[in-house]
């Protein structure tokens, strides 16, 4: 119970990676009697995540330091000293040269700690973060992509450059979940799956068989905050049709869709084309799960984003439901 309001805490789940999810969690961290918790996915293995994870053979931790961020209490020098990047005059990433100060810090605290999922929980409070932040996993792990060619594809940052569809991804090796997470789950109000990329963001966590159960088994609803654009290399051509049934195909299910219905400005679709990316439509006129369709975007600096305020507006109409 909220010792201010009386009334039980509802708890969210937000369950994905990249800056998609760390908008939906900067978008809800003020909503009040809520309890948040970012399941996050360990699987990136590119940028200074991938250096650090080969170096010292340890999870991802890039998308937990941008969750980390977004969830802080307050916009402290701290928080954006967490996203800190060191720059070499000479362009060459050596040392300390294009990492980010917050995988520093997640690294030096999971040498100390002795354990990655306590490095992320020191941190968190050092950040006073507004919500329990939960890595999907706490092994080492590499993601596999199997395209409709069947060609297999080996690591997050190689999927999305091959001009192919996607059938399907997975690991080649036993994944378990994180207890804490598939706990949160079972006892979830709320479910939101991205925003972000399907297939290197979103799915990662899912496909680990711990978390694909409880998400078949919980009461809450499954809601999937549908992306604006395609991505190129994941999702050309995709329809929203199509993004949920790649979800659902690998045992993600779905009870309701948000989909922005802003109308987007046609010089800046004209922009994205020319980078391979297109708008994502609603193909369908009858769907097993429902839609909801509202205004959900910014085109500030011509770029299409998700607005942080707007998603914690409608999350709070989505409890209001339960």
């Amino acid at each position: 119970m909220s010792e201010q309001t009386g009334r039980e805490k509802k708890n969210v789940v937000v369950i994905g990676g990249g800056h998609g999810q760390s908008t939906i969690c900067r978008g809800i961290k003020m909503i009040p009697d809520l309890n948040i918790t970012a399941i996050v996915t360990v699987a990136d293995d590119g940028g200074s995540t991938g250096r650090l994870r080969r170096q010292f053979h340890i999870p991802a931790m890039g998308d937990i330091r941008n969750v980390m961020i977004s969830l802080a209490e307050s916009e402290t020098l701290l928080g954006s000293l967490m996203d800190y990047r060191f720059e070499d005059p000479n362009g060459e990433e050596k040392d300390i040269a294009g990492h980010n100060l917050g995988n520093l810090i997640l690294t030096a605290l999971t040498q100390q700690r002795g354990s990655f999922f306590e490095a992320v929980q020191t941190a968190g409070k050092v950040l006073n973060v507004k919500g329990t932040i939960i890595p999907a996993t706490t092994q080492v792990i590499t993601l596999f992509a199997r395209m409709e060619d069947d060609v297999i594809v080996k690591g997050e940052a190689n999927i999305p450059d091959r001009s192919n569809h996607i059938r399907e991804v997975f690991y080649d090796v036993p994944v378990h979940a994180t207890p804490q997470a598939v706990e949160a789950i079972r006892e979830a109000d709320l479910i939101i799956y991205g925003i972000g990329s399907v297939y290197t963001s979103i799915l990662p966590n899912v496909i680990i068989p711990e978390i694909r159960e409880a998400l078949k088994e919980t009461k809450a609803e499954r809601v999937y905050f549908c992306n604006a654009m395609t991505q190129p290399g994941e999702t050309d051509g995709f329809y929203l049709e199509d993004h949920v049934q790649a979800l659902m195909d690998h045992g993600a299910p779905v009870d309701a869709v948000v989909y922005a219905m802003d109308q987007i400005p046609d010089s800046i679709l004209k922009r994205y084309l020319a980078e391979g990316s297109t708008r994502v439509r609603i193909r369908d006129d009858e769907h097993t799960y429902r839609i909801v369709e509202k205004s959900l975007l910014d085109f500030r600096r011509q770029l299409i984003r998700h607005n942080a305020t707007k998603i914690g507006t409608i999350v709070q109409e989505l409890l209001k439901q339960r």
